[in-house]
């Protein structure tokens, strides 16, 4: 195992001796033990970056983990997945140490339990960017959805917050669910979990019936995660979060999975025009909605969840345009799509800094004033100098205006779109054509939110009556990583082509392989004035129409559209769930009556029918009785007293000669066991018989007198005809399936494993070797399960002794 590989489960490591830290040293705030991991990651990662501006050098390590079904912990660097990793572990860096200051006057918080899902999460984030295997990547996937759902209920005394948890938790996981079944289609077609692998064969399986369902699955799961219409829902909601938490998940990581997973099969997806439609129409229409919808927000929480919906939409909308360049080439030049990619790359990376940035600004303002309403606040520029210092670089380059970074990867975003409405891809021309115009009237409503933001923040009248807290500038260490990610927003504005080749150009490689000549790079040269174009005159657009309306904005705030502030499809979402609560409680209420007889007869019914038919289409039913060996007489005693025995225990009134003749059943079996020459199972059968006895008999001694009671002959007659149905099948299985194997000698499966146990597993006792290594797995979910269930014993009985109601 490599180095590389150590860097995903690095902080699963460090989530282990979290709870101890924080026990052992509760005077020093936790987080300061685990700045040291981001830091150490991103340090390592940078080693990768091709600061020579040469062509990227591709890095992959394999360690096999399950090679039997093509599972291997198999690590990849490319641009594509450096970008990722430094973007978690950057800002990582900055998430941690502003928590450090965001959590430090809160001394009942459970730190612990935050840092453990912090860290869960990022290692999570690194393996699914660093896995070239689909079903780690799938592992790692699902583990963002569920230590995100833990850090957006951190706080689950508030209902809100356990809402907003489960929401984010049932969409995703579905969505992760479906990714899950694509990844499956695409192994069917390839024999590869290898996403190299699968790439290598595109061509081959283009054509393929599977191809299609696999991408709509595949695009279900990052749609999902990446918070697209209309699976969007859930992201206003999990701003419930601790803030270092919406800052580090909902601006630069986890909502970027799913675009990391779309730029990632673009190379295997790229050129279908399924594809290109799709991704292109749901990001546009996400990069509308959003923007529509974060004009209606009061909350500063509630503005920046609805802008990061769009701003991801933006970003979806780019790669679907820059896919085409599969289908048409270079052109002979830089073809017309790439702009597109290039936009989609800078502005990953631009949204994370801006966003990131806000996010810890909104927080400073609701920790400084007790609110982030936005008609509750005013004034605050000359109260909070610096807060509104960044605020101001971060809202300008969210708005898109010069000369932050921004503005930039705006510019770029039209021309992108302007190139798309240029050319017929497709035979597409005619919708096409609507694409820049869908991308400027989304530019002109972020304009208007932007200029909400600051204004309606910072200036105008100051009220402090209406705040819970007399307003102030926050502590030095709060406006540290909001400064740090403010000044890279100037930064990379003024100095944009310090990324060209050694961030923006690698990444464009990962996601357009094998459209440039070996050794070639795309040409890529961002600077601000080009010119008075098409793309500055619809800047200029934006900048005159957006002012306008937010000048106005006082007319709007009296509409029916500015009121309704809550998603219309939340209804959608509510109502679904309460109807599928409510008829999964109709179902479970006709058969789950609380009495075990009915669930036998239920189970006992459905055997009958599946096997009953199964024997009777397929023509099984065979009996032959000409290879049978000699039934000794001591068989028949055995059979005959096991017999007796159980059709005794029904007439017995008392539980312990009850209990005591079930014994009796479970000794003749051993005993059967030992006549037939299987001396392990007969031990293990008394092993289990003798310990069930003692117990039932220690359980039930202290129980009441078992009552008659009395049944309808209707009752007795459907016990009667299932009793006799099941015996009857069971049987009729066991003679067809001796007659099988008489008229068709197969070896039986015992052989392999008296072959393969010590070869395969190093074991010498077959039945430990089949439990912990052949089927180890389904050991191991058993246990699992034990361990789940004991663990909610323990929760269960720790609430009631704390004075919860009845368990």
């Amino acid at each position: 195992m490599s180095t590389l590989h150590l860097i995903p489960l690095l902080p699963f490591i460090v989530a282990i001796f979290i709870p101890f830290l924080y026990k052992r040293f509760r005077s020093v705030h936790t987080g300061w033990f685990l700045l040291p991991v981001p830091l150490i990651i991103f340090l390592f990662m940078l080693q990768y970056l091709p600061f020579s501006g040469d062509p990227f050098q591709e890095v992959m390590y394999t360690f096999e983990w399950v090679p039997s079904l093509d599972i291997a912990y198999t690590v990849y660097v490319d641009g594509l997945s450096l970008l990722f990793a430094l973007l978690i572990s950057g800002i990582g860096i900055l998430v941690v140490l502003y928590s450090i200051y965001y959590i430090a006057n809160k001394k009942d918080e459970p730190l612990n339990n935050f840092y453990v899902y912090l860290m869960m999460f990022m290692g999570a984030m690194l393996g699914v960017v660093l896995s070239d295997n689909l079903i780690v990547l799938y592992v790692f996937w699902e583990l963002t959805s569920l230590s995100s759902a833990l850090l957006i209920g951190y706080w689950f005394h508030k209902e809100k917050s356990r809402y907003g948890a489960q929401k984010s938790m049932l969409i995703t996981v579905t969505g992760g669910f479906a990714m899950l079944a694509g990844f499956t289609l695409l192994y069917l077609m390839t024999g590869t979990f290898s996403i190299r692998g699968i790439i290598e064969v595109a061509d081959q399986i283009a054509a393929n019936p599977y191809f299609l369902p696999a991408m709509l699955l595949i695009l279900a799961g990052a749609f999902t995660k990446s918070a697209q219409f209309p699976f969007h829902i859930w992201l206003p909601d999990a701003m419930e979060a601790p803030t270092p938490v919406s800052a580090y998940l909902h601006s630069a990581t986890m909502v970027k999975a799913g675009i990391y997973l779309v730029a990632r099969l673009t190379p295997l997806f790229g050129g279908q025009q399924e594809w290109f439609w799709i991704v292109t129409g749901f990001g546009l229409f996400t990069l509308l909605w959003g923007s529509v919808s974060a004009v209606r927000q009061k909350d500063l929480k509630g503005i920046l969840a609805f802008s990061t919906v769009s701003q991801l939409g933006l970003i979806m909308s780019l790669l679907g345009m820059g896919s085409a360049a599969f289908h048409y080439g270079l052109d002979g030049g830089q073809s017309l799509y790439t702009v597109a990619v290039l936009a989609a790359v800078f502005h990953l990376f631009n949204h994370a800094t801006f966003k990131g940035s806000l996010f810890m600004v909104v927080e400073i303002i609701d920790h400084e004033t007790g609110t982030r309403d936005i008609r509750k606040l005013g004034g605050l520029m000359a109260i909070m100098p610096v807060t509104f210092t960044i605020s101001v670089i971060g809202i300008a380059s969210m708005a898109g205006l010069p000369p932050f970074n921004g503005f930039l990867s705006k510019e770029l975003f039209f021309e992108g779109a302007l190139n798309a409405a240029t050319v017929d891809a497709f035979s597409g021309q005619a919708l096409m054509m609507i694409f820049p115009v869908i991308a400027w009237i989304a530019s002109v409503f972020t304009f208007v939110y932007s200029a909400m933001m600051l204004f309606k923040t910072f200036t105008g009248e100051h009220k402090p009556d209406q705040l819970p807290k007399h307003a102030h500038e926050a502590p030095i260490g709060m406006l540290i990583s909001p400064a740090v990610l403010a000044s890279m927003v100037i930064f990379f504005g003024l100095f944009p082509n310090l990324l060209a080749y050694t961030i923006i150009e690698p990444a464009m490689q990962a996601i357009l392989p094998g459209l440039t000549a070996p050794g070639e790079q795309f040409y890529i040269n961002i600077y601000h004035w080009h010119g008075i174009n098409a793309e500055l005159l619809m800047t200029l657009g934006v900048v005159f129409i957006g002012a306008a309306i937010f000048l106005n904005i006082q007319k709007l705030e009296r509409t029916a559209f500015y009121a309704g502030e809550r998603d219309l499809f939340n209804w959608f979402y509510d109502n679904g769930l309460k109807g599928l609560i409510s008829g999964a409680q109709k179902v479970d209420g006709i058969q789950m009556t609380g009495k075990l007889r009915h669930y036998f007869m239920y189970m006992f019914t459905f055997l009958i029918l599946v096997l009953g038919y199964a024997l009777i289409t397929t023509g099984s039913i065979t009996i032959d009785f000409s290879q049978t060996a000699a039934i000794s007489p001591y068989l028949f005693l055995i059979v005959a007293a096991t017999t007796l025995a159980t059709v005794a225990i029904p007439f017995v009134s008392k539980r312990i000669p009850a209990i005591v003749l079930l014994g009796v059943v479970g000794f003749l079996v051993a005993l059967l066991f030992v006549v037939l020459r299987a001396p392990d199972l007969a031990l293990t059968q008394l092993l289990v018989e003798t310990v069930m006895v003692v117990l039932l008999l220690l359980v039930f001694y202290h129980l009441p007198e078992l009552k008659k009671e009395s049944f309808k002959p209707a009752f007795k007659l459907t016990n009667l005809v299932i009793s006799i149905g099941v015996g009857t099948v069971v049987t009729l299985v066991a003679l067809s399936a001796h007659a099988f194997s008489t008229a068709n000698p197969v070896s039986p499966i015992s052989d392999y494993f008296v072959e393969n146990a010590y070869a395969l597993a190093g074991g010498q006792n077959i039945v430990n070797v089949i439990l912990v290594d052949f089927r180890g797995l389904d050991t191991l979910l058993e246990v699992l399960v034990l361990g789940i269930v004991g663990l909610a014993v323990v929760v269960l009985i720790k609430y009631k002794a704390s004075g919860g109601d009845g368990v």
